[in-house]
């Protein structure tokens, strides 16, 4: 009895030495994978079904880790990456998000009116950078039947957007009416020139007299107000001056009575 018990430790042991043997042996080979792999990232995936062409709401996504190695520049990694996004295809509850499947929610002011991209070319001219929430004219030049000549195509138009800094600046979209994108289309296709000028947003109003006058705090109205008033009591004529006709004839009739 005492032999078989030693057998049997002696047996158990070696399968625990074994078990600890081969644990070491699977964690180093798994920390190996993720040495190789770079860690993991989060990146955001369809928490349920997205219909496209739909804002993409938060309750809609979700996040899951992914190793690094398997990341690329498209994957959604941070949430403001999905603010005010739109899905051009319908996700999957589950599917992960790219940026080749999302783009700007539009913020065309009518339903009715229309975005065209202007691009600065060899026929496009722009005199200044323009910015978003900007207003521009559009100038035509045109050759028709031998006659050359350039006019006001489009007044006051408004910026959607703009692309590029001072330094690449690269051209802007427009917010057109629909009956109107085909004309500027057309004139961006066959126009010889085309100038884009940054409308006047400061236009002054009223006479320069007016504009000119010093902007006053309400406290220095109210202060200026009393000052106003004494310096009308002091045009009234004096009560004394207005009473003494008065006493004058109630003098004569007493005289007149004593005599």
């Amino acid at each position: 009895m005492i032999e078989s018990k030693k057998r049997a430790f002696i047996f158990l042991f070696l399968a625990f030495l074994l078990a600890v043997g081969a644990g070491y042996l699977v964690y180093d080979k798994v920390k190996d994978l993720n040495s190789e792999l770079g860690g993991m990232t989060k990146v955001y995936v369809a928490k349920s079904d997205i219909p496209s062409r739909t804002p993409i709401k938060e309750s809609q996504i979700d996040v899951m880790e992914i190793p690094n190695k398997f990341v690329t520049k498209s994957h959604i990694t941070g949430k403001l990456q999905l603010e005010n996004r739109v899905s051009v295809v319908p996700l999957k509850a589950g599917d992960i998000i790219t940026e080749n499947m999302i783009k700007p929610v539009s913020n065309l002011n009518n339903e009715n009116n229309r975005l065209v991209a202007i691009y600065r070319n060899d026929k496009v001219q722009f005199d200044q950078v323009i910015e978003a929430l900007d207003r521009i004219d559009i100038i035509v030049s045109t050759e028709v039947n031998g006659e050359r000549k350039t006019e006001l195509f489009m007044k006051d138009v408004p910026v959607s957007y703009a692309e590029g800094d001072e330094k690449n600046f690269a051209g802007v979209a427009v917010e057109v009416p629909e009956e109107k994108a085909p004309k500027l289309i057309h004139m961006q296709n066959y126009a010889e020139h085309i100038r884009i000028l940054k409308a006047n947003v400061g236009k002054m109003e009223g006479p320069p007299a007016e504009q000119e006058k010093p902007v006053k705090s309400e406290e220095t109205e109210k202060k200026e107000q009393p000052a106003q008033t004494t310096n009308e009591k002091t045009t009234d004529p004096k009560p004394a001056e207005q009473n003494k006709p008065k006493e004058s004839n109630q003098g004569d009739a007493s005289n007149g009575k004593e005599s």
